[in-house]
């Protein structure tokens, strides 16, 4: 049975790693602990995004991750990403998920094909079309090449399953945009350095690759910054967070939580690698500055 949870509540949504083992293969148990620390914290779980290396999985390990999750039944909401260039595939994957007990879905922009305002809200009708939950729109022109056009948010913003937009353009001008083209949506940074300036523009919360390695701590920092309460911390969030991204996401953060002893293992699927990142002081320093926190 599905669990009725009120997204507006919850304004940490961690992308959650995906935690393998040295062979490769999915590491079971650990994510089971990851899944707890998280529910732990109160932070809502995104399955299957960049951070979890989503289109590096099967279709086979995707549908069993999702599931293995879902029968763990945390006591915070379920998001499950979609992904890829395939419409006929993602919205094969959103119908399998429908009848899942989830709570929302990460819709991201189609990659490589750079489509415009038309084809764009082609792309995203069709899928919110599809979907039995509230849907988060995710800009990553980093990723997707090109950014959701602001008239495409203008298309869809009375749609019935269109929730909120995770912005991560790391474009403040972007995400005001965005807000006065739709009001009424919720916007969620994609970046956890620009927590802080997200939330003085109005921001309801973050998705966060540094709540896998802080959750209670990242957690606090994005209340202490909806609340304007960050300015002793910000320096220290600010240094901390560029240590998890000098090499490609989630290489940085996977590393440290296995130095954590969170991860079994560090390994990433190709091309990623944990042999991009040759020094690990920064995210070592980077860990001993946030945990002190508490």
């Amino acid at each position: 049975m599905i669990k009725n949870f009120n997204l507006d509540d919850y304004s940490v949504w961690t992308a959650l790693v995906t935690p393998f083992n040295q062979n490769g293969t999915i590491d079971y148990g650990t994510l089971t602990t990851l899944v707890a620390e998280q529910a732990a914290a109160n932070n809502a779980i995104l399955l299957l995004g960049s951070t979890g290396e989503g289109l590096a999985l099967t279709l086979k390990e995707q549908q069993a991750i999702v599931e293995h999750v879902c029968q763990l039944s945390p006591n915070v909401p379920l998001m499950v990403a979609v992904g890829g260039m395939n419409l006929k595939q993602q919205l094969a994957w959103v119908e399998y998920c429908n009848h899942l007990p989830i709570h929302s879905f990460l819709l991201g922009s189609p990659l490589y094909a750079k489509p415009g305002v038309i084809g764009q809200t082609h792309w995203f009708e069709s899928l919110l079309n599809i979907s039995k939950h509230p849907c988060m729109l995710y800009n990553v022109p980093g990723r997707s090449a090109v950014d959701i056009p602001v008239a495409t948010i203008q298309n869809l913003q009375q749609h019935k399953n269109l929730w909120a937009l995770k912005e991560a353009s790391g474009n403040i001008a972007q995400f005001e945009a965005y807000r006065q083209a739709a009001p009424n949506l919720a916007i969620f940074s994609g970046d956890d350095a620009l927590m802080p300036y997200f939330a003085q523009a109005g921001a309801k919360g973050l998705v966060s690759v540094a709540a896998n390695a802080w959750p209670l701590q990242t957690h606090e920092f994005v209340q202490r910054s909806l609340s304007g309460q960050y300015p002793n911390l910000f320096t220290q969030w600010s240094s901390a967070i560029s240590s998890l991204f000098t090499v490609a996401n989630p290489i940085p953060v996977k590393v440290l939580m296995h130095l954590q002893g969170r991860l079994t293992s560090s390994y990433l699927r190709p091309p990623l690698t944990h042999l991009e990142l040759t020094q690990t002081t920064c995210i070592e320093q980077a860990n001993n500055t946030i945990l002190s926190w508490h």
